[in-house]
């Protein structure tokens, strides 16, 4: 049986007494972020994403969450991310693209905002994209091979990979100086404004994505190597920036 809220905010104050029952004064913050924060959430089909942060002392008795954890994953909350406030701050260097990301689209539900106020270098920006375009890259061209050329397994590998990249396209818009979209296929058009990739490829993906593409099964294929060519020219640009 699906327990899933109809929206997110439905569970904000359960969750919250859960959370504050099991670490008391050593809870911080709870921050939802991603889908649930961004409008494009789907009961049912979307996980809701938390940042729990606790202190040095919650962060050491995890366990004393596992039921906590397993009750709301039956309601579609996932595993959330735990982590200190020093871990956040001295995380952005070496993860700029998901704090970044994550700033972007939360909600702070309890505590302390410890998002809100993060800085993030451009260089370190810059070179995550760079790495995780590559890995993304070469994920895509194995996974390819994996289907065999079957299509279902191709649309299915299409599905599963664009997310990624829309967390990604959303730091090189903010390598550009500019102000980054709340909806997908507008942050897509404006990085292909910005970057000269073509857009029509990465939209038929989030159709894809979506589920209400009208793409033929005869060119699946086709739409897959196109987007694979794409994230390969972009891969190139990034590597060539100078931030």
């Amino acid at each position: 049986m699906n327990r899933a809220p109809k929206k997110p905010a439905d569970i904000f104050p359960e969750i919250t007494e859960d959370y504050k029952k099991v670490f008391g004064e050593d809870l911080i913050s709870l921050i939802l972020y991603g889908s649930g924060a961004s409008g494009e959430y789907i009961p049912g089909k979307s996980d809701l994403n938390f940042l729990v942060v606790l202190s040095e002392g919650g962060i050491g008795n995890l366990e004393n969450a596992f039921d906590l954890v397993k009750r709301w994953r039956k309601r579609g909350v996932a595993i959330p991310l735990c982590m200190t406030k020093e871990d956040v701050t001295s995380s952005i260097d070496a993860y700029p693209v998901e704090f970044f990301t994550m700033q972007l689209d939360h909600i702070p539900v309890y505590g302390e905002d410890v998002l809100v106020g993060l800085a993030f270098e451009p260089g370190s920006l810059r070179l995550q994209v760079e790495r995780e375009l590559k890995s993304k890259i070469l994920h895509l061209r194995t996974g390819l091979l994996d289907t065999g050329g079957k299509l279902g397994p191709v649309r299915e590998l299409i599905k599963v990979s664009f997310t990624a990249f829309m967390s990604l396209f959303k730091a090189l818009l903010h390598l550009k100086g500019l102000a980054v979209p709340r909806g997908r296929r507008e942050v897509i058009r404006l990085v292909a404004e910005m970057y000269p990739i073509e857009a029509e490829i990465f939209l038929k993906c989030a159709d894809i994505k979506e589920g209400i593409d009208r793409v033929p099964a005869s060119e699946i294929l086709g739409v897959c190597k196109a987007y694979l060519r794409e994230a390969a020219r972009l891969s190139k640009i990034v590597d060539g920036m100078r931030v």
